[in-house]
């Protein structure tokens, strides 16, 4: 099956009522037959049937062998870094997800791990990685600044020296970008976002299609009980039903959006691979068959008084997160990676005056007249 046909047939199948959506089995415990005989589901901290529905629907549309469905996108994290052991290294992209830096800074040190921070994963030398190096984490495009990484080139050098390489997906999903067909060995991502896609819930992915790894994920997974609950894997299943149509609105919007703040006065700069002028475009295209809904820019503080531009918005909601349905605009220094220390934000770009727009798939139309105006709005 093609991909949106997948979106809707994928899954378990209700072999006992032949209901045409898979039933929401909220029960926390399950009989079994007798005393020396087992069925696949026992406790739901193990595994649930629902769960276990949404998980093979999205380890198909990945085209992987197994996926584990959690808590939330941190706790995809979580579970994947329980593979470090003490004196383990870990290289880690200068630009990700604020919740992932605070991980690294705040979680690595007690457990006896390192990390090194890598500006630019496209030009790293693995030859010179460390011995002790045993996983590279890596976002394309990156949070908050929208920069590619060559998936391709890192999970290959990186295989090279018997590094795990792991890509958080969650801007494009499997609908954009297969990271595994890249090369890389594990795949995660914040199901709150795109794969949810209404802002009701939290819930994160794990995807992989080596044997042993997921052996020793299941166990984990089962120890830290960070696992999607039926109700919320119910939701995300139904989600995922219309991500194919989200996403491609999502896209198109996104490059609306990314072409007017690139004429107005307003936007300094503009971040979005779908443009000519960004220098990953070309390895975007590559890997990717779009650009997805979320881009950045810097705002024009000289010309633009900024809080009355965010007060001014009335279709656009300030607010962290994204992939939900409606458009939210934040300010990444102070909203998403307020745990970047001042220096490292300036190093990195991260400046006061960048904000990070998650397009919505309301009519563009709608969309470019709200930003308009608010710019009027707050001109100095």
């Amino acid at each position: 099956m093609k991909y949106a046909t997948l979106a809707v047939h994928g899954g378990l199948k209700d072999e006992s009522h032949q209901a045409v959506t898979y039933p929401l089995y909220l029960s926390s415990t399950f009989i079994q037959p007798d005393s020396e005989h087992f069925q696949a589901y026992g406790y739901s901290r193990s595994a649930n049937p629902t769960s276990a529905s949404v998980e093979k629907l999205v380890a198909d549309l990945e085209g992987a062998k197994h996926a584990f469905a959690t808590s939330s996108g941190m706790a995809a994290n979580a579970l994947v870094f329980e593979l470090l052991e003490e004196g383990d290294r870990v290289l880690i992209s200068s630009d990700v997800y604020g919740g992932t830096w605070l991980f690294t800074t705040q979680l690595f040190a007690k457990r006896g791990i390192e990390f090194e921070v890598v500006d630019d994963f496209n030009t790293y030398d693995f030859s010179k990685a460390p011995a002790n190096t045993r996983l590279a984490f890596i976002e394309s495009p990156t949070n908050p600044l929208l920069t590619v990484m060559d998936i391709r080139r890192v999970a290959a050098a990186a295989k090279a020296r018997g590094i795990l390489t792991v890509v958080d997906n969650t801007f494009l999903t499997s609908y954009l970008q297969k990271p595994l067909d890249l090369g890389a060995d594990i795949v995660v991502y914040s199901a709150t976002k795109y794969y949810a896609g209404h802002s009701d819930l939290l819930a994160g992915f794990v995807v992989l299609n080596d044997d042993t790894l997921y052996e020793r994920l299941r166990i984990y997974s089962k120890a830290l009980g960070g696992i999607l609950d039926p109700l919320d894997s119910f939701l995300v299943s139904r989600g995922i039903r219309t991500l194919p149509l989200r996403m491609d609105q999502h896209n198109r919007n996104a490059e609306r959006v990314a072409e007017f703040l690139s004429s107005h006065p307003g936007a300094e700069k503009v971040f979005y691979p779908g443009r000519r002028d960004h220098p990953g475009r070309d390895i975007q295209a590559k890997q990717a068959s779009g650009s997805g809904g979320v881009l950045s820019f810097r705002f024009n503080e000289s010309e633009y008084d900024l809080d009355r531009f965010v007060k001014s918005l009335r279709i656009f909601a300030f607010a962290v997160s994204l992939g939900g349905v409606e458009s939210l605009i934040c300010r990444p220094a102070t909203m998403t990676h307020e745990s970047y220390s001042p220096e490292l934000q300036q190093k990195l770009g991260i400046t006061r005056n960048l904000l990070r727009v998650a397009v919505g798939i309301e009519d563009p139309e709608d969309l470019i007249k709200d930003l308009e105006d608010a710019f009027a709005a707050a001109k100095r």
